[in-house]
């Protein structure tokens, strides 16, 4: 049984017990790739966990930039939680539609502008939906409240660092794609970039650290997948993906379990897309 965390992650029972709680506060940040044929907005509007607010990552992102769901200015994540009713003080809890894949990515950026606490709920929407937990239609009340943001930039790098790292071993890339697209086998799904990886990279397919239910493995299983795949999780790790997204369920294990951890934001979108960066394919 999972060990909740207020920090990182809670199960659907801890989330339960605590539903009355005044400070609880919870988020769907469902997103899909846009050829999966689902809209998010919509799902929720029809169907999502009591008191729930809906935050889309394409809107709450850099608005200047050409390159997808980048970071948003601290200012913009702040007034848009105060939209919501998300302040100092509160317990956020997020989930997502697919189980356990872009509620992490909105847990990072809450980690990057200074909340701590911040959970994803292990397993998701499907989980609670499979336990048949109480679900509605209604939109709650959108109470204004007040955000203190304090940047943390060791969580973030940009394209110069990651660069610099692949060369010099400063730190460990590890890439949440499939192993296909990793090795340049398969295609980006994205138009315009290159196949292959990041030179000196590892790679993790993001599935490869949840169970079969869609919940995290354990922290003793999460520390052997991680070392299994040449991590030394005594040094710091570079998380990356295809735009950001599942590069974040990585992030969210190695808190769990104790590593320091980054996220390479451009990802792959980034890194593909521009001719004068090396690519590496095969397994290395």
């Amino acid at each position: 049984m999972l060990n909740s965390d207020p920090n990182t992650i809670v199960s659907t029972t801890w989330l339960a017990a605590h539903f009355d709680d005044p400070n609880l506060r919870i988020i769907d940040a469902s997103w899909y790739m846009p050829n999966s044929n689902r809209d998010a907005k919509a799902e929720f509007l029809s169907s999502h966990i009591p008191t729930a607010q809906f935050v889309d990552i394409d809107v709450l992102s850099d608005v200047n930039s050409d390159l997808p769901h980048m970071l948003p200015k601290a200012d913009q994540f702040a007034e848009h939680m105060q939209k919501i009713g998300v302040g100092d003080g509160h317990q956020v809890v997020i989930y997502d539609g697919a189980g356990v894949f872009s509620a992490p990515r909105l847990w990072w950026m809450f980690r990057y502008f200074g909340q701590n606490n911040v959970a994803v709920l292990d397993g998701g929407l499907p989980k609670w939906l499979s336990e048949k937990r109480p679900v509605t239609s209604k939109c709650g009340l959108k109470r204004s409240s007040s955000m203190t943001v304090t940047i943390k930039p060791d969580l973030l790098r940009n394209v110069t660092e990651v660069a610099s790292s692949s060369k010099l071993g400063d730190h460990q890339i590890l890439d949440a794609r499939s192993a296909p697209r990793f090795k340049g086998e398969a295609p980006e799904p994205r138009q315009g970039l290159r196949s292959g990886h990041i030179p000196n990279s590892y790679n993790l397919p993001f599935g490869d650290i949840l169970a079969p239910d869609g919940t995290f493995k354990n922290p003793g299983e999460l520390r052997q997948i991680f070392q299994a795949v040449g991590v030394n999780l005594s040094k710091p790790v570079i998380t990356t993906c295809g735009s950001g997204v599942t590069a974040a369920i990585l992030s969210l294990a190695l808190e769990r379990i104790g590593a320091k951890h980054a996220l390479y934001d451009g990802s792959w979108a980034e890194w593909g897309m521009y001719g004068d960066l090396d690519v590496a394919t095969g397994d290395a």
